[in-house]
Formats: C-alpha cells, structure tokens, sequence
C-alpha cells in the first residue's frame, strides 16, 4: 500500500496559537487576544479587554512571528510539502472594519509565503482560525449580517495580494465549533441557539461568497471546508443509541452539509421549524450557498465518541463535546482524549461517502507532557507511536477503501499554546519549544526524536513507518 506520489505532508498551526507579536506592526486586537490561560479544571476565561494581572498566551505564544524563518528551515529539513498555517485578520484589517488593509501586516504574510515558497513548500491558508477582530464585536461580531461584508473585503484583499503564492485555502475552520465553543468560532458569547444559529448562517453564506471570489480572482484556488472531526459510535446495538448516535453526527455535520451540497439539510429545517428558529434569509441568499460549495473537504481528527441514550449530549466542558461514555476498548492521552487510529479510516469513510470530495487531514497528533534530557534530547516514542497509527489507517482509506486523500499535515509541528486550555505543557510538536505555561523560557528550538521519525516518513512518502 502507498500513498500518491503528490501527497501533501507536512504540519499545520493557528496564528493566535503560534505567532506572538499582538499588538505589533499595526496588529489589531483579536478575539484570542483576551482569552487567559485555562486554570486547573476550568475553562478559559473571556475578559472585557486586556486586564492587568492576567495571562493572555497569544500576546507571546511562541514568537514564530519574529522566527518564521527559523521554523520553516526547520519544516525543510524534515521534507514538509506543505505548511497549513492561518493569517490574523486583524493584522490585515486591525479593527475588522478598515477601510484600507495594514500593509505591514499584508508584507509580513508575503515573507512567510515566499519563505516557504523558497523550500518548495506548498502554503495552505486558514482564513479565519479562531480569532475574530476584536473591533467587529461592536457590531454583535458575526451574529449581524455586515461582518460578512467586512470579512469579504478581508478575503478579496489577501486573494489579490497573494495570487502568485498561494493557492490551497480554507474558509472557517473547525466551523462547527459554533455548536460548541461559539467565542472561540465566531466571537459570539451566547448559549442562545438562535443567536448560534444566525451566527452560523452568516458564516456559511460568507464562505459561499468567499469560495465563490477566490475562483474568480484566480481560476487554479481551490477553497475548501475544513469540520472539527466529531465522529461517534454508539454505546450498543440498542435502537434508541443508534439514532442518538445519529441526531449527534446531525449536529455535527449540518455545517459540512451545506459547504459541500450547498443548501440545508432537511432534518436541519425540521428542527429550526419545531424549535421556532428563524434564518436571517434575503433574497438570493439560497442561490449563493448553491454557487459557494467548497473544492475539497480539510478535518481535524483526535478522538472519537461513544453516545447513547443513557447520557445527553453536553456541548461544553474543555473538549468542547462531552457524551457521559467512555469506549472500554480504547487508551486516553494523558488529557482524556481516546486514542483511536481506525476511526481515522471510519472518519474519512463518512466524510467521502457523503460528499464525494477528495479529502485532507489538516489536524491529527498527539498532546503530551515532554521531557527534556540532561543532554537536551526528547524521546518522544508515545508520539512517534501514534503518528504511525494513524497513518497506517489513513493509508488503508485510500488503498482498501479508494479515497481520494490528498495530504496530511500534522498538528502542530512545533509546540504551540493549546487552544482549549493555553497551556504549554500539552506539547504536540515534532519541535520542541522552550517555554512554559507562564510564558517563560528561551523559545529556543529543539528537535525532538519525532522529527527525525517523521523526516524519514517524508523522504520514503510514507513506505517507512517504523
């Protein structure tokens, strides 16, 4: 078995997660931007601006905006094809609603492209990453329909500016996340379902149009969706637990639903209908999501589920999904997240039956507690360890299953904060960074055993797993 001879390998991350500098060179304030650090067992918090005595770790992160460079030399050394990485709005448009882009913001995207253009490595760019700007809140953020025009006028600039050098882009990412962690998608801090729900729409119509552009600026885009990879088993062969099962991948997959098939699905009407909800619907609307649908399918893949009827679905917690279940046949990392190889098959499985759309798995790794030796080596085997399976899975999607899979890109390449709790300590990266959950340390880079594991994986394109 083998994977395509064009197959994307590589990494990916979030600027608000890896850049730093936010509040250089014009940078506006994001939603990330007043997001602290999850203390033990809870949540981050969400504070009214930028309060003194509080950690933010995206003002930081790990400096990649001043060591680009650094970590894409780094990307080549390992062979990467392909870097999956996200522009900040607000460093293009530092309020959201500028009339006239940050051209410093625009050069510094320039430079990280061609960079990575230098090695032979192929850009795919998020649009939007878990981060609104800040200034589009006075406006309801993305529940009010002219962030859509704003971050049109985002999307046209960053399009034409960047025509030559990229050409892989992703709309919204993890758009489902609105179901779950809505400040985090969207900037919207509501459990109201039909503020979640008019928030939605108004994302899946933009990224409609955004698709849409993108192919009229420059014919060879290709734009794709990218869904937070929820997938669930049920906890028996009981009939009410498969259709729970069922009603959960429903709340899960509308989103991709209509980015992909370009109109609402109609179990996702019925249930606006018995709970009253209203889209914002104007005339042509409909038309557009038509016209919109995306290219190709991007997902992140950790875990899977386990629902039933015993146990309601919670949508809050950490993870953002919690279903009462917990899969006896299945190990947990060590934040209690299944560790589930196959269900990458079954994922892709799902994803391709239904859509029909070459696929890319844009997030998949592994956070862990690393430690550093007295001569500064990692031994990072558990990583190596689960990389391995689940590309072995992922290789049996497209060789026993025939799905067309055109890349993978490890989440993240080097460690960055994590996005539901900001910590450090819960390191992904085959890089290792020196910092810690307070943000001290030297940011110095090191080569964890992982990167040299996955430089060979690269240069056999995926014939030498061990």
């Amino acid at each position: 078995m083998t994977f395509p001879k064009e197959f994307l390998w590589g990494g990916a991350t979030a600027a608000n997660q890896c850049e730093g500098a936010y509040l250089e060179d014009g940078k506006g304030l994001s939603t990330a931007d007043i997001m602290t650090a999850a203390a033990e067992n809870s949540p981050r918090k969400i504070t009214d601006g930028i309060i003194d005595g509080e950690y933010y770790p995206s003002h930081r992160a790990v400096d990649h905006y001043h060591r680009f460079k650094e970590d894409i030399a780094l990307f080549a050394e390992m062979g990467f094809k392909t870097y999956r990485m996200s522009i900040a709005w607000s460093r293009i448009f530092p309020n959201g609603d500028d009339e006239v882009p940050n051209e410093a913001g625009l050069k510094h995207y320039d430079e990280v492209f061609d960079t990575c253009l230098q090695y032979g490595i192929e850009p795919i760019v998020t649009l939007s990453h878990f981060e609104t700007p800040l200034g589009l809140l006075k406006y309801g953020s993305w529940e009010n329909r002219k962030v859509i025009d704003y971050f049109l006028r985002y999307c046209e600039t960053v399009f034409k500016r960047y025509k030559d050098k990229v050409k892989y882009w992703l709309t919204f990412n993890e758009i489902n996340v609105l179901s779950t962690k809505p400040w985090m998608a969207a900037g919207v801090h509501s459990d109201d379902e039909q503020v979640r729900m008019t928030t939605a729409f108004h994302q899946l119509l933009a990224s409609a149009k955004a698709v849409q552009m993108a192919h009229e600026i420059d014919q060879a885009n290709q734009v794709g969706m990218m869904y937070n990879g929820h997938v669930a088993y049920p906890a028996s062969s009981d009939p009410q637990d498969i259709q729970q099962t069922n009603d959960f991948m429903h709340q899960m997959l509308f989103y991709a639903d209509i980015q992909c098939r370009g109109h609402y699905p109609a179990y996702k009407l019925k249930e606006f209908e018995l709970k009253g909800i209203v889209l914002p619907v104007q005339d042509g609307d409909l038309e557009e999501l038509k016209k919109g649908t995306v290219d190709f399918v991007s997902f992140s893949y950790y875990l899977t589920h386990v629902v039933g009827k015993d146990s309601p679905l919670s949508f809050t917690g950490l993870n953002g999904v919690k279903t009462g279940y917990k899969n006896p046949h299945l190990q947990s990392s060590q934040w209690g997240w299944a560790i589930d190889p196959a269900g990458l098959r079954y994922l892709c499985n799902v994803l391709y039956d239904r859509y029909e759309l070459p696929l890319i798995v844009v997030e998949n790794g592994l956070g862990a507690v690393d430690k550093v030796e007295e001569d500064g080596s990692i031994h990072d085997s558990y990583r190596i360890d689960y990389v391995r399976d689940h590309l072995i899975e992922l290789k049996k999607a497209i060789d026993i299953d025939g799905i067309p899979v055109m890349g993978y890109t490890m989440w993240g390449p080097f460690d960055i904060i994590s996005a539901s709790t900001g910590e450090m300590k819960k390191r992904y990266g085959f890089i290792y960074v020196d910092v810690d959950n307070d943000g001290n340390g030297t940011f110095e880079r090191r080569k964890k055993d992982s990167f040299y594991w996955y430089k060979r994986v690269i240069a056999s394109n995926g014939e030498v797993l061990d």
